[in-house]
């Protein structure tokens, strides 16, 4: 996988072009609404006094800080937060190579490919475990590919592209690894709102001085474009995020991290199981089209993604495509995610309308088959 323009937005480039109607299948974006307290929120800052939209502290507000420290229960001075969790994973994954000796990343296969292209930015050297057909990574897998040249070990958990949920044993393993190779594990834990297994545990659980865990407030309150994450850092490397934090950015956004503030203080847990609720039956509604065309596929324990892999379709860019011009489908071709699943497609199920889509693809493939 090699850093370049990202081919999400070619797909999404390509999709938007097209004359037909087109189900779109490829971005993260919430298609449900943020709470009403983050609303709330945005609205009472926009006439607050002059003071409320001058620079905030580098660090971040600190009520939200608080906040965030509180519920991950963790000390507030660990919390950093930064402009979504891409920019802190950046961040955790730069100054990881910086302390740790050594230039390689340790990354699943699949793999949500900023991972990757990250790696290469930052002058790393991407290597890559293959995960198991269900997507669960094998911790003897990464421990026999780590070594004294491994400096970061990076994963993600509920998981991107392949919804597999790591459960406590895993990350306790994977901590052990980084441990006993001195490198930093790089724990992204963005869809964590979005398990379904019951069985997610955050890497924060586990105490060690080789774990960051990053997260953003994008996908649980449905607020991609705010951009407001966090990195939860050991203390040794906090001083230095926040440093490459500020260098980089000088600050995050006030009014975004006071409606989130806002919204995490009075949204009640009813919000979320909503949410849950709707995907869990998006994916029922998607995985039975994909039963009925004889597809195999990995059923997500978490997050919103389904991968699927069809025998008479392999999932080329070229037959991404294919699907968007003839079936009016928009997906992701599994060689964005790496080389174990090159022939699959992954499909975002972010869409009111997952019952169309599935019902375009079951017509599409099944065609294909004849």
């Amino acid at each position: 996988m090699e850093y370049d323009r990202p081919l999400f937005y070619h797909v999404m480039e390509y999709a938007a072009a097209s004359e037909r109607d087109t189900v779109d299948m490829v971005s993260g974006n919430p298609d449900w609404g943020p709470p009403d307290a983050l609303r709330e929120g945005l609205i009472e800052y926009a006439s607050g006094d002059p003071g409320q939209f001058q620079y905030p502290p580098s660090e971040g507000l600190s009520p939200l800080r608080e906040e965030i420290a509180d519920r991950r229960g963790v000390e507030k001075e660990r919390v950093i937060v930064t402009n979504g969790a891409g920019e802190a994973n950046h961040l955790s994954m730069a100054t990881g190579l910086e302390h740790h000796s050594g230039s390689e990343v340790l990354l699943a296969d699949p793999v949500y490919p900023y991972y990757a292209g990250r790696s290469q930015l930052l002058g790393a050297t991407p290597t890559f475990v293959p995960a198991e057909r269900t997507g669960q990574l094998d911790p003897d897998r990464v421990r026999e590919a780590a070594s004294e040249e491994t400096a970061l070990i990076v994963v993600n958990t509920p998981n991107n592209p392949t919804g597999a949920v790591y459960d406590p044993d895993v990350m306790t393993d994977l901590i052990a690894i980084g441990e006993a190779n001195d490198a930093l594990v790089v724990s992204d834990e963005v869809y964590d709102h979005f398990d379904y297994t019951g069985t997610f545990e955050s890497a924060l659980s586990i105490d060690s001085e080789h774990r960051v865990v990053t997260n953003s407030f994008s996908k649980s309150l449905g607020v991609t474009g705010l951009r407001v994450g966090y990195a939860v850092l050991p203390e040794r490397l906090v001083e230095a995020v926040r440093t490459r934090h500020m260098l980089t950015n000088v600050a995050g956004s006030r009014p975004a991290q006071r409606a989130v503030y806002q919204a995490l203080r009075d949204t009640d847990r009813s919000y979320y199981e909503r949410n849950r609720e709707r995907l869990r039956d998006r994916i029922e509604t998607f995985t039975e089209a994909l039963d009925a065309i004889g597809a195999e596929y990995a059923r997500p324990d978490g997050g919103f993604y389904v991968l699927a892999r069809f025998d008479s379709v392999p999932g080329t860019l070229e037959n991404t495509k294919r699907l968007i011009d003839e079936a009016g489908v928009a997906g992701m071709p599994g060689e964005a995610f790496g080389r174990t699943r090159a022939d699959w497609f992954r499909f975002a199920l972010l869409t009111q309308r997952v019952d169309d889509a599935a019902t375009r693809l079951e017509a599409f493939v099944s065609d294909k088959q004849l």
